[in-house]
């Protein structure tokens, strides 16, 4: 996992350093506000190799940062599974396609589907650099996602990220569901607000209408226990800023957290943990408070410090984590 990240890392410094810093702040301005605007599926966003660049400076590694650790948590909920084709739709540049190599070694091909052609030529040279297998015989084709992905050889993963904010409900529908009929495994990442959380709840029903089961984050195949408008799932992870990060972001700090929310469904064998922690945990002295979602609801669990090596293991916990440790099942 880490040879991928300095490879990607890398990679993207690569070819940043050959650009325009001026043209690439710019772009990245840009881009911004197409992107917080309602983007429609019909126009090419990244339509130039200096978007494409800038993008992927700005917004790559954040963006294979949160994947990375959304297929990890969807391995640990399987550990029998070993995926080896993969589809990414609306791949951009790679970014799920470098994480589900560093998150399941045992892939050795994947498909690439993008609208953009600069994205697809950057996202070939990005992949090229890589020593992974599936990273770097990659195959890309152009596609414009207006409905169902189109039908093809079935495969064991297909993931999506960050692309159902572009399209409309009927449209959102239409591609979920295909997606579980092509896949054995499904993984979509949205934006960690509360509606890229919404948008993963309705996709989450349609792969659950299509047969399949919840593998992660969440521990059940119910109906999620957190009342709309009043909270909503999401994770982070934390990622240091490359040196031209910090200056297309005009940021001081060298890192960032990247929120995020997702799904993982399945066809496979689940091991999934009896709860999940849903937010950072409180640590006082002697006491650990956890805000767990279980399969009986949300739960607010308090661990002290007299129950031994349940507290050491809830003083180690992190927000996402599963509960308990895998290595203490005591609960």
């Amino acid at each position: 996992m880490g040879n991928l990240n300095s490879e990607l890392f890398a990679a993207i410094d690569s070819v940043a350093d050959g650009a325009n810093e001026h043209d690439l702040a710019v772009s990245v301005q840009e881009l911004m506000k197409k992107y917080r605007g309602k983007v429609d599926p019909r126009d090419i966003v990244l339509a130039s190799d200096t978007d494409v660049i800038a993008y992927a400076a700005y917004r790559l590694p954040a963006t294979f940062a949160a994947a990375r650790s959304a297929f990890e948590t969807a391995a640990a909920a399987m550990p029998g599974f070993a995926p080896a084709t993969h589809l990414d739709v609306g791949g951009g540049m790679g970014a799920a396609v470098w994480a589900a190599s560093a998150a399941w070694p045992s892939l050795r091909s994947t498909t690439v589907l993008e609208q953009s052609a600069p994205a697809i030529k950057l996202g070939k040279r990005l992949a090229r650099r890589s020593t992974g297998t599936a990273v770097q015989g990659s195959e890309w084709e152009r596609f414009r996602l207006t409905g169902a992905v189109p039908d093809g050889p079935r495969v064991d993963l297909a993931t999506m990220s960050y692309v159902l904010n572009e399209l409309t409900p009927q449209v959102q529908e239409e591609v979920v569901r295909s997606l579980a009929r092509r896949a054995r495994t499904v993984v979509l990442l949205e934006p960690g607000t509360p509606e890229g959380y919404e948008r993963i709840i309705t996709a989450r029903g349609h792969l659950l209408a299509e047969g399949m089961s919840v593998a992660a984050p969440c521990p059940h195949d119910g109906t999620c226990p957190i009342t709309p408008g009043e909270d909503w799932c999401h994770f982070a992870e934390r990622l240091n800023r490359s040196g031209i990060q910090r200056r297309l972001k005009f940021a001081r700090l060298g890192f960032e957290d990247e929120k995020y929310a997702f799904v993982a469904a399945t066809s496979e064998p689940v091991e999934r943990p009896a709860g999940r922690v849903l937010r950072h945990p409180q640590k006082r002295k002697g006491l650990v408070s956890l805000r767990l979602c279980t399969a009986d609801g949300l739960e607010d669990r308090v661990v002290s410090k007299r129950q031994g090596e349940t507290y050491r293991a809830a003083r180690k916990t992190d927000w996402g984590d599963p509960w308990p440790p895998p290595e203490n099942p005591d609960r």
